[in-house]
């Protein structure tokens, strides 16, 4: 009886190791058959991130560049767009890509110069809007508007001009010009840019040299 009782014992035990092996085997063959995910590269980071771009027209069209580092997670976008607001929507849209990912935004910011076709009477409200929040006097029509909007835009593209010390009033298609520059080249300057926009009649330059 003693002699049955350790053969079923043995044999239980015996049982055990098999079924363990056979489950151990079984765990390794599911390890083997279950792939690594793969490592994102940094050219399929810029692609994530392109595609979320391209979701916005005016981004897509504006074709900004993508540099990625996968590893670190970040990425800096370049390129020109029309507005503050697209390129802050480009820096959101980015972000979307790919969880926590670090943005670095150098994109420049210049606005589409629209034709005297283009620019209607809400355009006008706009800058009217925009003149006045800087202290700046537009006139009631439209050409008074635009007149303004392509001075600003030609100033603010000038690196001789410092646009932001400066104030333009446009009435009648008269131009005043308001504000304190460095030096007289720059008041120069900004009187030639204003002079030479379309539609301008006459520049009124009391801009002053010097500190303000």
């Amino acid at each position: 009886m003693k002699t049955k009782l350790m053969f079923l014992a043995a044999l239980s035990l015996a049982g055990g190791l098999a079924l363990s092996a056979c489950t151990s085997s079984n765990e390794t063959a599911t390890a083997r058959q279950t792939p690594t995910p793969a490592k994102m590269s940094n050219s399929d980071l810029e692609t994530r991130i392109k595609a979320a771009l391209n979701g916005n027209e005016q981004l897509r069209v504006a074709d900004l560049s993508v540099d990625a580092d996968a590893d670190k997670g970040e990425a800096t976008l370049k390129g020109t767009v029309d507005s503050e607001a697209l390129r802050t929507q480009a820096v959101q849209l980015a972000k979307t890509a790919y969880p926590g990912l670090i943005v670095t935004d150098k994109i420049d910011v210049k606005p589409r110069e629209l034709s005297r076709t283009e620019y209607n009477e809400q355009k006008a409200s706009e800058e009217r809007q925009l003149a006045k929040q800087r202290g700046e006097t537009v006139g009631g029509s439209v050409d008074d508007a635009y007149i303004h909007t392509k001075i600003v835009a030609k100033l603010i593209g000038n690196p001789t001009t410092p646009e932001r010390k400066i104030n333009v009033d446009v009435t009648n298609a008269q131009v005043t010009l308001r504000g304190v520059v460095e030096n007289a080249e720059e008041k120069a300057e900004a009187e030639r840019v204003a002079k030479d926009t379309d539609g301008v009649k006459r520049v009124i330059n009391r801009l002053k040299v010097g500190a303000s």
